[in-house]
């Protein structure tokens, strides 16, 4: 019998028997397969969930559990707080997110229906406050529902689409709410029905003259072949854990060091690309740097080592970090004033670089020449004073001097400090998950959702929080729908 391989399915000719039949077989437990069991299981499929580790997680559970979601007049929470979110605008927003490696067939299709989508995550029994927390967040300290999330007020996206919050997290209390999210999906997966196989690794996908029919796998030392009548479900995240494939497709990812996935190894993209399916915009990733809170730092300058700012610092931290990479030299830096300075977190690992009475002496600290950052800084001074920002469009209550001294560069340091990230780039699909060839037509019974695919969260730079679980969740839910119909 042929060897299975991730990179090529096994002949369906080559299994001698079946050890096991489903109608859909769903290959990874996060979030993304969770909500592709229960929709398959709705609409009457028998439906297998198989997961490498020993429980469901991935990493949506290793999430803040927040979901971007608006449209159609906004949420409860959104006209609670006196937003209302149109279709529209949140369309617009979605698409310039997504920048040149936008999707817009996806982001129109969940613009139109992001609100039913709440719906249906509340009807699975996750639950929300229903309340806003205003202020610049990474995710809410408690138990609220909605925050800011991305980019919204900030320019160019709020000249094009009116800015709303559109962050909702699970009611919580404490940080890490993808977990109890994963959980509450995982419950209503097995009270739909659905057959669990953990500590159970794919070792390739099974083929009949075209279409995949299955999958052999490793479950407690023994080999086995699983036959799917319907369709099988990739859900296995992105690549971020895969040191070879970061190099080839990614390597602007060796820059940073604080990669963030649950064995995240590109599986489900190497099978799909071997079932025929290509994969896009592999070059694509998100990073962070989370010490640019709290709010008061969200105030400060970023400067790249030749004392030049190179972003609207009012932007959302992952945007800001992601144009911080793109900087030449190992690192940038943080210019606060005495009103704006907290001490950065342990965990950011980053240092005050220099410090001084005038920014000409914190300028002479980082030995950069004369007239570099201080310049920088008179510029940014003078026009902030009067309210503006002509190089990138800063904007109030962010934009405010940096003229209270003393001052204080803080160093971010590309291999040093903590920024984290993960993979955005995978398989190309369509609103319904199927799995996209490279001549655009699909892979016959086979279908993928969340990191795996190229998804809403498409672009480094325009990356919101909560894209990466909407378009799991949603996306998940069209794939169990579409595998269940065969």
């Amino acid at each position: 019998m042929p060897e299975p391989s991730l990179h090529r399915p096994l002949p369906a000719a080559a299994v001698e028997s079946w050890d096991h039949e489903t109608d859909v077989l769903i290959i990874g437990f996060g979030a993304a397969g969770a909500c592709a069991a229960i929709e398959a299981a709705n609409a009457g499929a028998r439906v297998t969930i198989l997961e490498r580790n020993s429980g469901s997680g991935g990493a949506s559970a290793l999430s803040g559990g927040e979901i971007y979601i608006g449209g159609n007049g906004g949420t409860d929470a959104q006209r609670a707080a006196g937003f209302e979110d149109s279709t529209e605008a949140f369309e617009t927003y979605l698409k310039l997110a997504g920048g040149p490696c936008v999707n817009d067939a996806k982001c129109e299709l969940y613009a139109r229906e992001a609100l039913d989508h709440y719906a249906w995550l509340k009807a699975q029994g996750v639950p929300y406050r229903g309340n806003f927390l205003p202020g610049k967040l990474i995710e809410p300290p408690d138990d609220s529902t909605l925050i800011w999330s991305g980019s919204e007020a900030a320019a160019p996206f709020c000249d094009r689409a009116k800015p709303a919050p559109r962050g909702h997290t699970i009611q919580h209390t404490g940080w890490g709410g993808g977990r109890p999210l994963v959980d509450r999906l995982e419950a209503r997966a097995r009270e739909l029905g659905a057959v669990v196989m953990v500590d159970t690794r794919v070792l390739g996908l099974i083929e009949d003259e075209g279409r995949i029919v299955g999958a052999v796998v490793k479950s407690d030392g023994a080999i086995l072949h699983l036959r799917a009548t319907r369709g099988v479900v990739l859900a296995t995240g992105g690549f971020v854990m895969n040191e070879e494939m970061r190099r080839k497709h990614c390597p602007q990812t060796f820059r940073i060091n604080d990669p963030i996935g649950d064995r995240d190894d590109g599986a489900g993209i190497m099978m799909g690309i071997g079932a025929g399916g290509e994969a896009v915009h592999m070059d694509q990733f998100f990073t962070t740097c989370p010490w640019t809170m709290p709010e008061p730092q969200a105030s400060g300058v970023f400067v790249n080592i030749h004392g030049q700012r190179f972003i609207n610092e009012d932007c959302y931290h992952g945007r800001v970090s992601r144009c911080a990479v793109d900087q030449p030299g190992g690192k940038v830096y943080l210019l606060l004033d005495s009103a704006h300075f907290s001490q950065p977190a342990e965990f950011a690992r980053t240092d005050i670089a220099a410090t001084g009475d005038s920014w000409e002496e914190v300028e002479a600290e980082l030995g950069m020449p004369a007239g570099t950052l201080s310049h920088t800084m008179a510029f940014y001074n003078a026009h902030a004073g009067e309210g503006r920002d002509p190089l990138f469009d800063k904007r109030a209550p962010i934009l405010t001097p940096l003229d209270k001294a003393p001052f204080v560069a803080l160093e971010l340091n590309f291999q040093t400090s903590y920024f984290s990230f993960f993979t955005l780039g995978g398989l190309n699909t369509s609103v319904n998950g199927e799995v996209l060839g490279a001549d655009g037509y699909p892979v016959k019974g086979l279908f993928a959702a969340g990191r795996c695919t190229h998804g809403l969260p498409a672009w480094g730079h325009g990356y919101s929080s909560g894209l990466s679980l909407a378009d799991c969740t949603f996306f998940g839910r069209q794939a169990g729908k579409a595998a269940a119909h065969g």
